[in-house]
């Protein structure tokens, strides 16, 4: 059913449209991606058990002609260590002054390893070229990991891998998103903290998304933010990967998203600064001479590259709502203004 404000509202919100049967046009569907079903995720309780199980995932797969994504971060460090010698790993670095640069912590790991360090560098000429076969192939606007990772992945076809190795699901799967779970959320104060642009603040006529909060509200206050994280924030996340591996056809393997804790995410560990646990320990197992990295969202140069965009001037959008936006969040305004322009053509 095409609802374009609803479509609008949603993508602003969460970064994608939530309601799989609601399109912006006709004709063009989309895919909201579940990476696997409760009943094939493995169980694990300990570092070993994660260890034993990516193990096991990675000697069924064909590495011989494999590539893998490799950050500065812990989860793709650790995927790492179990590719052949000599795998092409690829580290992208954006190409704007003060953006965040992890090659060179990414290169230690290779190092470790002996894999083959390739930099990628991505520019905003590379989203400009990128971006509008992007939305088009998923009938939705894209955020500012889709062009980036399709660059990626360009570049690795071009140089003959068949197969792409990431570590996406880590977060979701062990407990890595430490700032939504820093404390126990209250109703609102969850809708406050996740939603990226509200909806309203941005649209002539926005479409109130308490529909998607509604279904993870507990009794007259609470959320439950753990089943929002999967599944909400889950879908989008790695919706972003799967649309840009489609688009350019490309094989990919991603073993956290087979892999469940079997005990409860301990909140208290995780607030006290230890997110990831599990990983944190596998992570030392695997490089025991290199501390432990933070966490770093996929650097992304948005606050660079957007900095001198003024805002959408179509009809549908409140004059000058992106004052006072971040690069990330202008980008989303960016985006869902450039979609409404293509599919219009």
């Amino acid at each position: 059913m095409v609802d374009k404000n609803y479509c609008m509202s949603s993508f602003l919100a969460f970064r994608y449209i939530v309601d799989e049967n609601k399109t912006f046009k006709e004709g063009l569907e989309h895919d909201n991606y579940i990476p696997v079903t409760n009943d094939q995720l493995i169980a694990c309780a300990t570092a070993e058990d994660i260890d034993y199980q990516i193990q096991n995932m990675l000697e069924k797969q064909d590495l011989s002609n494999a590539a893998i994504l490799l950050s500065g971060g812990m989860d793709s460090a650790i995927l790492a260590s179990y590719m052949p010698k000599g795998t092409k790993a690829y580290t992208a670095k954006c190409s704007a002054a003060g953006a965040i640069d992890e090659t060179e912590r990414a290169k230690a790991y290779c190092d470790y390893y002996g894999l083959e360090h390739v930099i990628v560098d991505v520019s905003w000429d590379d989203y400009l070229e990128n971006i509008d076969k992007l939305m088009l192939r998923d009938g939705c606007p894209v955020f500012a990991n889709e062009p980036q990772v399709y660059k990626l992945t360009k570049v690795i076809k071009e140089a003959g891998a068949e197969l792409i190795i990431l570590g996406d699901n880590a977060d979701m799967a062990f407990g890595g998103m430490d700032g939504m779970l820093s404390k126990d959320w209250d109703y609102e104060g969850w809708k406050n903290r996740y939603t990226f642009v509200k909806p309203e603040s941005a649209l002539r006529n926005p479409v109130d998304m308490d529909i998607v909060y509604q279904n993870y509200r507990i009794g007259e206050n609470g959320v439950n933010f753990l089943r929002f994280i999967e599944e909400i924030f889950g879908s989008s996340s790695s919706g972003a990967y799967i649309n840009s591996f489609k688009l350019a056809e490309m094989k990919f393997f991603d073993p956290y998203a087979y892999l469940k804790m079997k005990d409860p995410l301990d909140l208290a560990r995780v607030r006290a600064g230890e997110s990831k646990y599990l990983l944190r320990e596998l992570f030392r197992m695997k490089y025991p001479d290199i501390p432990v990295p933070e966490k770093i969202a996929m650097p992304r140069a948005m606050n660079q590259w957007m900095a001198d965009w003024t805002g959408p001037t179509r009809d549908e959008f409140i004059p000058h709502c992106t004052d006072g936006m971040t690069g990330e969040q202008k980008f989303l305004v960016y985006s869902l203004e450039r979609f409404l322009n293509l599919i219009e053509e």
